[in-house]
């Protein structure tokens, strides 16, 4: 089974809210086993609406339709299904009822305009809404499934979870294909230069596959497999994983879900160790990310944001002639601020940055994005020099990453 997602709503269009939606449907049609090949945005518009169907009903065997079942004039999707599908719009009595109930509820009255949500085309089924006014729609035509749910995805994702997952799984029965993606995180690498240690594993691929995507903070490699079962998808994952860690092992710091900071927490927790860190440029988003981590107060034992010159004297001990000499954005007064941390909070590492987020205060010798972060224990300390484009909480963001990236490599013996 092919799918496509038409999501309907000018809002998106604009801006102003992301499509959750299509990404919420995307990774549910994949764990169903559905192939979705396309996913198109419009405006609420009838006629390139109208456009986008016809493209669909060209390609794909289920469409699946989000938004645009309101009460008001510009809410057009069902109305440009039925039309599109030649199916005449009845009212559904049940659906009526459950609006007006819906209303009671809230002491409220049903407005009129709301009885064109339970107008049904001849011959769909209803999806109950278990969270709103709008019920859903799932129509058969010509071999072909057309699914209309709500646009609020807390009306949408129950209706989707408790009654069109149901419907399609009995549909595939016998002919499901399990999809299961498994997602590698690397850092300390570029894109290009990651691809091209895996070239060949992605030039060579057919199922399961392999393609890498740069994000903010770190690159990730999806793999991808489709197979009969779960543990057989499963399995194929696992072998193409081991070759790739074979050509980047010592980059990949986490896999799927995880975070750089609950890879640091797990690190220091299975040793007993503990964590204190100095910033500068991050203004304590270090110290933020830690913390969010649950059960962090086993391993962090806190931080200091020393801005001034004069605090990352006196609080953490940087040497007056090391800020003169070599300037607050430096290796040295970041490895200072490293040991200096680690000594005041009695902890086995610390961790410290320093830099220049910008947009101004940059030089041509000490540019805007130039950071310096720096980890330390009892035997060594070490330092790393980053230049980054970007905003300046692009910066400060991936200069939090670096920070705690070094903490793990100190922990793990991984420097260069």
């Amino acid at each position: 089974m092919e799918a496509e997602i038409i999501s309907v709503g000018t809002e998106l269009l604009l801006g102003q809210i992301a499509n959750t939606n299509a990404q919420y449907l995307g990774e549910r049609l994949a764990e169903l086993g559905i192939d979705l090949h396309r996913v198109t945005t419009v405006g609420d518009n009838a006629e390139r609406l109208r456009s986008a169907l016809e493209g669909a009903w060209e390609r794909a065997d289920l469409i699946i339709l989000t938004g645009g079942l309101g009460p008001t004039e510009d809410d057009l999707t069902k109305e440009t299904v039925a039309e599109f599908l030649g199916l005449e719009l009845v009212l559904d009595e049940a659906a009526l009822e459950h609006i007006r109930c819906f209303f009671a509820r809230t002491g409220r009255t049903m407005p009129p305009a709301n009885a064109k949500q339970a107008l049904i085309p001849v011959g769909g089924e209803v999806l109950p809404n278990q969270y709103g006014t709008a019920p859903g729609v799932w129509v058969e035509k010509d071999g072909r499934i057309v699914v209309i749910l709500p646009g609020p995805p807390f009306e949408l994702k129950p209706m989707f979870e408790n009654t069109v997952a149901d419907k399609l799984r009995r549909r595939l029965a016998g002919e499901r294909k399990v999809i299961k993606s498994r997602v590698l995180k690397l850092y300390g690498i570029g894109e290009s230069h990651a691809e091209e240690l895996v070239r060949d594993l992605i030039a060579s691929q057919t199922n399961p596959t392999l393609a890498p995507y740069a994000k903010e903070t770190e690159i990730q490699f999806r793999l991808t497999a489709k197979a009969a079962s779960e543990e057989e998808a499963e399995a194929m994952l696992a072998r193409l994983e081991e070759k790739v860690r074979e050509r980047l092992g010592r980059y990949i710091f986490a896999r799927d879900a995880e975070t750089m900071q609950e890879v640091v927490g797990k690190l220091l927790s299975v040793r007993g160790e503990s964590l204190a860190v100095a910033e500068s440029c991050t203004g304590g988003l270090v110290a933020d990310w830690i913390t969010n981590v649950p059960g962090s107060s086993a391993y962090f034992l806190g931080g200091v944001v020393a801005y001034s010159n004069a605090l990352k004297e006196k609080l953490l001990g940087v040497p007056a002639s090391i800020l003169q000499e070599e300037g607050p954005v430096s290796s040295a007064v970041a490895e200072a601020m490293a040991r200096g941390v680690r000594a005041l909070a009695g902890a086995d590492y610390g961790a410290a940055v320093t830099g220049l987020a910008g947009p101004d205060g940059g030089t041509p010798e000490k540019p805007v994005g130039l950071v310096f972060v720096a980890a330390a224990n009892g035997q060594k300390t070490v330092s790393e020099r980053y230049e980054w484009r970007g905003s300046r909480l692009v910066i400060k963001r991936r200069a939090a990453q670096a920070t705690l990236n070094l903490v793990r490599k100190l922990i793990l013996g991984l420097q260069d």
